[in-house]
């Protein structure tokens, strides 16, 4: 007995010598906004969560100011093919593949962040469906700073928005200039300054952390906190890849990912007040708009947020009915 016990913990040890250990595993996270930038820093953070609850065994390696070379527009497509597992991606910058998530990118359709959280807390288990479709998961939706208009001169008015040439980055922020009278152009971040300076554009459609990005107090004198949209970002990672992961590894992500949804959300008015004091620090003035302004430009957008309801997805005009019934509108 005693030899057949020696001989078995003798080949226990023989093929434990002969099976390699469980490899960690490291990952590429893609952003395309600078290192310094919210949520690029929100990627950081999730990443080390993710290795903490892990002990190490899953790594991601966050890439920031999109130095593994893919823009925006693409990111769904990107995530869907594995190129890389996980990534953030702007959720209008993506809207032009899947219609409803452009519920997102209506003009003056959400006015506040409390707003915005309750058009993202009715949108997600749409918004879940729809990444599925792309052979993704949502593991969180963080907000930006509303998007104001950043301008060489001083806007006050609704004539004084006529003849701008207007940097947008999604279709409705460019009916919105359209309707005033401005040139919209669509121009990824990456070219935003170098085509300031040229004198391509005057004027920005974005958010303050951009501002400050891209150091607009070089070029521009004036922003107006318009609140035409509120930006939503979300973090994906391929199913596939997540399918893969032991359940430890599963849960180590999505519980991260919880944690960091709602650390961004809690931070993102002081992320806003900051960066706009930064700007205002390097020369920029804040130009309160009237209720006058608002309420025109609310009146002028009301076809751009109709003709949109008339044809997208019966999932997102239940968006928009289930929202506008909760906010009173």
């Amino acid at each position: 007995m005693g030899k057949l016990l020696t001989l078995l913990l003798s080949a226990v040890f023989i093929f434990s010598l002969l099976t390699p250990a469980l490899a960690k595993t490291t990952w590429n996270a893609n952003s395309v906004w600078p290192p310094k930038n919210h949520h690029s820093i929100g990627l950081e953070i999730f990443a080390k969560k993710v290795k903490a609850i892990t002990k190490g065994d899953l790594d991601i390696i966050v890439n920031s100011g999109g130095a593994l070379g893919y823009k925006g527009p693409e990111l769904l497509k990107v995530v869907r093919d594995g190129l890389v597992p996980i990534s953030d991606m702007l959720i209008s910058g993506v809207a032009d593949d899947e219609k409803l998530l452009q519920i997102v990118t209506l003009p003056f359709l959400v006015r506040n962040f409390d707003e915005l959280q309750i058009l993202i807390n009715i949108s997600r288990p749409y918004f879940d469906k729809v990444t599925q479709k792309w052979g993704q998961k949502i593991l969180y939706i963080a907000p930006w700073p509303g998007a104001g208009l950043w301008t060489k001169k001083e806007v006050k008015t609704l004539a004084d928005l006529k003849g701008l040439k207007t940097r947008t980055y999604d279709k409705n922020g460019a009916q919105v200039m359209e309707a005033v009278g401005a040139t919209p152009l669509a121009l990824p971040f990456s070219e935003v300054s170098t085509s300031l300076k040229a004198g391509v554009i005057d004027s920005v459609i974005t958010s303050s952390p951009t501002a400050v990005d891209a150091k607009f107090w070089e070029v521009l004198k004036y922003y107006e906190p318009l609140n035409i949209t509120i930006a939503t970002n979300m973090v994906t990672i391929n199913q596939k890849a997540f399918d893969k992961l032991p359940k430890a590894q599963q849960n180590a992500l999505v519980k991260a990912g919880k944690e960091m949804e709602k650390s961004m959300w809690a931070g993102v008015k002081k992320w806003d007040k900051d960066m706009v004091a930064d700007c205002n620090k390097n020369g920029i003035k804040t130009v309160a708009p009237s209720k006058k302004l608002i309420a025109d430009l609310e009146k002028i957008t009301a076809n751009i947020r109709a003709d949109w309801l008339k044809g997208a997805p019966t999932d997102a005009q239940k968006i928009y009915a289930e929202f506008t019934k909760r906010v009173k509108r």
